[in-house]
């Protein structure tokens, strides 16, 4: 005789998993609980698109268990929640990845191996771990469509990516600009501001840092000494003090910044290193934080910052000479940034790594310290690898930061020190120290970033800066707080987005210029770009119309495979300009922060298909995101960004932003520190089930989250195994009184006091439960 319900041995959840597993896939149950339900009813839901160059883990399994628990939850509420994976293909993730694998830097992309070469590494190194995110996928029960995701390096993704842009720069939200900009030598890029306000990209250092001498000339050293009213001092120097965390910027000083309203004295004092006697300029309000532990000085002076302005000094280090204007370098200009919160009162200023620097030296006249590359055009003194320019001072071909040569080949002394010694034997050094602070690193080299001066295109953010605020009130955030506090707060002090990559694989900035900037067109589809090259090559320019095979509204895969819009082949495209003349594309790729930024529409191939669905909210806004607190200036901002521009509407209505996975130490895993947890060999111990359980029960979903496989095993006995020895307990009576689960239901109503009991001491649990869910 069959029994009615199986009795079962020991608890083993990883082969209940198994058998589940089986069920679903023999009976096609994920795509089935979505084919039940009506289109009629949608539960939007993105999926933030991983990489898949690298391995997934542990806090994979965490982000997607939330995700898994809000899409079955709608669906059990009768919703059709379509769930499109997606895979993040570009960036500087793959081709750091494709560069060391290989062998090379990013200089020999184009002379050691062509940029074709170089773009199929990538598009096949892209996808190399897509087998094991499929795996983990399964075996955690995660439900999402991997049989169809959207794929960032697709054609069809790119041309929606471009469609975007064009609405953008429509609306003339698209410029050009040369900006003082975060730059990255390891990477060879700019950085936007998001990707510099990354997790863990300011870090505490300690560097050399030099407060300077800048010797006053003989016409404004009399200017000081008849403010001071003291012409018994007309053999000592007078200098200017400036302190710099960045000696290395020293040789590119073009002036000094005061603050008008500072009140300034004349200090006669010794340097320390050399014992010569002088006069030295500092604001009031620093003397004694400078001259704590330091030498005698006496007060011989005093003036407001207006008497400095227009002071002349000489030049501190004479490694070169600005390519233009060079008689207006080298004085005194004011700035309203200046305060005496730190430093001297007085700014070093070096126009061509610093952005305030940049902006108060132009409104002054000053010029930067650009030299001549060869060809006439102004170049700084440190090169795109951060390395200072060949020909000029004894440092020449040296790195700025040692963190830039490879292990075991930086010099004992860095530039900073070399400089700051030169400093103190000339008597132009009034302190040496080192001084912990932080500074910005590379979100995906992690080494230190230089600010340099960019030729880059920039999205206008700050045009929408009011509306993303309003938008932002607007959703439902989890943690409000990050909401209000670390979104909201960043959206109030947003700075333009810096669009420009200057990489190879990723998408082009589909921007054709003529050589003089006169004309320029934006591309928005294929269609129109397959026009344009039948008239370029009609023109001449063209030998061939590269697109000419392309069937405009023929959306199939035949149609939009034939060709790739990745830069070795747009960059061979040539239009032509109303006047006759060559247009060629812009070099530079769009930040890849934008693909995932653009996936609400790119997913769906909008608006060249699907439009209808994407139009009528069948498809966006989200109704549901969720991915770590990291995205918060990441995937959350562009997609946000995006929708406020083009679409005037949110992208997401509701919104999860969980915490990190941490060991149970609370410090953050790394393969490095040997306290990375395997998904894998965790989920065949434990199983999903416990797994998941312990992530969700045991923190908040955006507290961070302590993680301890002693936990799991904590969660399999009391809760799995009181659920399990349950199930076996009625199983064992239910099979003795031949029960088989077929039995003609008993009405509510008449069934036993106890039942009602139970299911009113439930019942307010389960309300309150389902509020919980929902809000």
């Amino acid at each position: 005789m069959s029994k009615g319900f199986p009795e079962r041995g020991s608890l083993n959840l990883p082969s209940v998993t198994q058998e589940v597993l089986e069920i679903w896939e023999r009976e096609n149950t994920f795509q089935a609980s979505i084919d039940s339900r009506s289109a009629e009813e949608p539960y939007v839901f993105y999926e933030g698109p991983p990489s898949a160059n690298g391995m997934p883990g542990i806090h994979h399994v965490m982000g997607r268990s939330i995700k898994d628990i809000f899409c079955r939850y709608a669906t059990l509420k009768g919703k059709r929640v379509d769930r499109k994976a997606g895979w993040d293909t570009h960036g500087l993730p793959v081709e750091l990845g494709v560069e060391k694998e290989l062998g090379i830097t990013k200089e020999d992309i184009g002379s050691k191996i062509s940029v074709e070469e170089y773009n199929n590494a990538c598009r096949k190194a892209v996808m190399k771990y897509t087998g094991v995110w499929n795996d983990l996928t399964k075996k955690m029960g995660y439900w999402v469509d991997m049989e169809s995701p959207y794929v960032t390096y697709e054609n069809k993704y790119i041309e929606t990516v471009w469609w975007l842009l064009a609405e953008l720069y429509k609306k003339n939200l698209i410029y050009k600009g040369y900006t003082i900009q975060p730059y990255s030598p390891m990477a060879g890029t700019g950085l936007s501001s998001h990707e510099l306000n990354q997790p863990g990209t300011y870090r505490d250092v300690m560097d050399t840092t030099v407060v300077a001498q800048f010797r006053a000339n003989e016409e404004s050293k009399t200017k000081v000494l008849d403010m001071c009213g003291r012409s018994d001092l007309d053999d000592l120097t007078v200098d200017f003090l400036a302190w710099t965390t960045t000696p290395w910027t020293l040789p590119s000083n073009t002036a000094l910044t005061i603050g008008l309203k500072i009140d300034y004295v004349v200090v006669r004092t010794k340097n320390r290193y050399t014992d010569s006697d002088g006069l030295v300029i500092l604001a009031d309000n620093l003397l004694e934080k400078l001259f704590t532990n330091g030498p005698d000085h006496e007060i011989v002076g005093r003036c407001k910052g207006s008497d400095l302005v227009g002071m002349k000094y000489m030049q501190l280090i004479e490694w070169a000479t600005p390519m233009e204007n060079p008689e207006e370098a080298f004085r005194i200009i004011s700035g309203d940034f200046v305060t005496t919160e730190d430093g001297t009162g007085i700014v070093h200023t070096a126009p061509t790594f610093g952005a305030d620097d940049a902006m108060v030296a132009k409104a002054a006249g000053v010029p930067p310290m650009l030299v001549d590359d060869g060809t006439g055009h102004g170049v700084p003194l440190v090169d795109m690898q951060g390395r200072l320019r060949e020909g000029y001072g004894p440092f020449a071909g040296r790195f700025v930061k040692n963190e830039y040569y490879k292990e075991g080949e930086a010099p004992e002394k860095s530039v900073d020190v070399e400089i700051a010694i030169d400093l103190k034997t000339r008597g132009l050094a009034f302190k040496v120290e080192k001084y912990s602070h932080s500074y910005p690193h590379c979100w995906r080299t992690d080494k230190p970033i230089l600010y340099l001066p960019l030729d880059s295109w920039f999205i206008k953010a700050t045009a929408a800066k009011g509306r993303m605020t309003d938008l932002n009130k607007t959703i439902n955030w989890k943690p409000e707080s990050t909401g209000t506090g670390r979104f909201g707060k960043w959206l109030e002090n947003l700075n333009d987005w810096n669009l420009s990559r200057s990489r190879f694989w990723g998408i082009p900035i589909p921007i054709w210029r003529t050589e003089d900037g006169s004309e320029e067109v934006c591309i928005g589809s294929v269609e129109e770009l397959a026009k344009r090259c039948a008239d370029a090559a009609d023109a001449g320019l063209m030998d061939s119309n590269p697109l000419e095979n392309f069937k405009a509204g023929d959306m199939s895969k035949e149609n939009y495979e034939f060709f790739d819009l990745h830069k070795h082949v747009v960059d061979e495209i040539v239009l032509v300009a109303s006047d006759g003349s060559p247009m060629k594309r812009e070099l530079d790729l769009i930040d890849v922060w934008f693909d995932s930024g653009s996936m609400p529409y790119a997913q769906w191939h909008y608006p060249f298909e699907n439009k209808d669905k994407v139009d009528m909210e069948g498809a966006y806004p989200a109704d549901f995101i969720a991915e770590g607190v990291d995205q918060t200036r990441g995937w959350f901002y562009t997609l946000h960004a995006i929708s406020t521009m083009i679409f005037d509407k949110v992208a997401y209505k509701n919104v999860i932003s969980n915490g990190l996975v941490l060991d149970k130490n609370g410090v953050k895993m790394s393969k490095r520190l040997g306290n990375a947890i395997d998904p894998f060999s965790t989920l065949e111990k434990y199983g999903p089930d416990a797994t998941r359980w312990y992530m969700i029960s045991n923190a908040q979903p955006w507290d961070n989250l302590k993680f301890d496989l002693d936990g799991i095993g904590e969660v399999t006995r009391k809760f799995f195994g009181t659920l399990y020895n349950t199930y076996n307990f009625f199983a064992l009576y239910a099979n003795i009184d031949g029960l088989t689960g077929k039995e003609e239901q008993i009405p509510l109503t008449e069934r036993p006091k106890l039942t009602d009991g139970f299911f009113l001491e439930c019942t307010p649990l389960l309300k309150r439960l389902i509020t919980l869910i929902k809000n």
